[in-house]
């Protein structure tokens, strides 16, 4: 009878997060099989209940706290969440006992990590960023391999144990067609088309930088616009007193594009306006399209400006900072790329270069080789004790 292998995944908080995980699982089940088995430990919000439960992924909620900076007195009590999830991790891994975990970083699987280190299970994380935070920084000491996305993150590890794989991004996402979102959106033939995105959380200064100049776009181009779900009213209060008439082949926007959407948005856009998390960027980088980045002011370990610096850096991105969004200022440089296209196609090309298509499988291989080196030390230990025991009766 074929083996039936049990992988822990580890992570959530976000999309960036989320998404990761359901590729690896993917790319496991090619592997090791379709039968393998799978548990999400880890936050179980609005967004890992859609994503991981859509995936057929049995989830069980661990605590898990943040280290915030500057300073905060939340602080003092997510130590207690720490604790409390490293002790429901304890417990959940012993029931499950799995061949391996995956963990894709961040706050939300710190006390998975420490858990399974103590079990002495295989371990393999991931980090996205340009530079690493601190919970990645912590996990990688205990990680028997790590993973990372940019060459940059890789010094902060110990060199035999990294790997720059990239990061790996949802299935569907290179599949878009612009044919099919003009139809979706409603967006007339040869119309350019910019598409704004901030993350799968959406953003709230990027929706206000773009309501302010949204008239003035629509005079000339199509919007594609994600606004968070969170934000979704907010948004539709603000374009409803604009009162721009009928904004059919001019503007859509819609609180999250599930992943036809957001291939097809990609496909069709023209150029990207986006936050600077690590997901995003990647599938931008995906698909090939220049981008205007807006790093997140308030990431951890500031790793939304050096990723978006470090696209800046190959030439696929502009940069501008959240305190430079004056209208003049996002307008003025979405005009210059929208009407350059020489500059769009090199920035696209560049962009490309950052994208690593076998990121997930790379990663899923990884984790692979370690059970298969676990499953060899105790043949080896079995045939050995066997040996003992026989010469010993002989």
């Amino acid at each position: 009878m074929e083996k039936r292998y049990r992988i822990v995944l580890a992570g959530g908080g976000t999309g960036g997060h989320i998404f990761p995980l359901v590729s690896i699982a993917k790319e496991l089940r090619g592997l090791l099989g379709p039968e393998t088995e799978f548990l999400y430990l880890g936050p179980t919000g609005a967004l890992e209940k859609k994503i991981i439960g859509e995936s057929g992924i049995a989830s069980k909620k661990v605590l898990s706290g943040k280290w915030r900076r500057p300073f905060d007195f939340r602080n003092m009590t997510d130590i207690f969440k720490n604790i409390a999830g490293f002790f429901q991790s304890l417990y959940f891994l012993y029931r499950y006992m799995p061949e391996a975990v995956f963990s894709k970083g961040a706050y939300a699987a710190v006390p998975v990590v420490f858990a399974a280190w103590i079990y002495r299970i295989p371990l393999v994380t991931h980090d996205s960023d340009a530079t690493p935070g601190v919970a990645n920084k912590i996990m990688g000491k205990f990680a028997n391999r790590i993973a990372v996305a940019y060459p940059s993150a890789a010094r902060f590890f110990e060199a035999r144990r990294v790997a720059i794989t990239g990061n790996p991004v949802r299935e569907g996402i290179r599949t878009g067609s612009a044919s099919r979102a003009r139809e979706r959106f409603g967006c007339p033939p040869g119309k350019l088309a910019i598409f704004f995105v901030g993350g799968s959380l959406g953003a709230r200064a990027v929706n206000a930088a773009l309501i302010r100049i949204l008239p003035r776009l629509l005079e000339k181009f199509f919007v594609i616009h994600q606004t968070g779900a969170g934000n979704y009213e907010e948004v539709t209060k603000q374009v409803n007193e604009l009162a721009l008439g009928d904004l059919s082949g001019r503007y859509f926007f819609s609180g999250f594009l599930d992943t036809g959407e957001l291939s097809d948005a990609l496909a069709l856009a023209d150029l990207v306006v986006s936050r600077a998390g690590a997901n995003v960027i990647s599938e931008i980088a995906a698909v090939g399209k220049p981008a205007i980045l807006i790093p997140l002011p308030s990431a951890a370990n500031d790793e939304q400006r050096m990723n978006a610096y470090e696209m800046a850096r190959v030439g696929g991105a502009l940069v501008l900072e959240e305190g430079n969004l004056g209208e003049n200022m996002l307008f003025g440089k979405i005009e210059q790329l929208l009407m350059e296209d020489q500059l769009r196609l090199r920035m696209g090309e560049a962009m490309k270069t950052f994208d690593h298509e076998d990121a997930g499988l790379r990663i899923a291989e990884g984790i692979v080789s370690l059970i298969r080196e676990k499953e060899l030390r105790k043949t080896l230990l079995d045939r050995v004790l066997l040996w003992r025991a026989s010469w010993r009766r002989s």
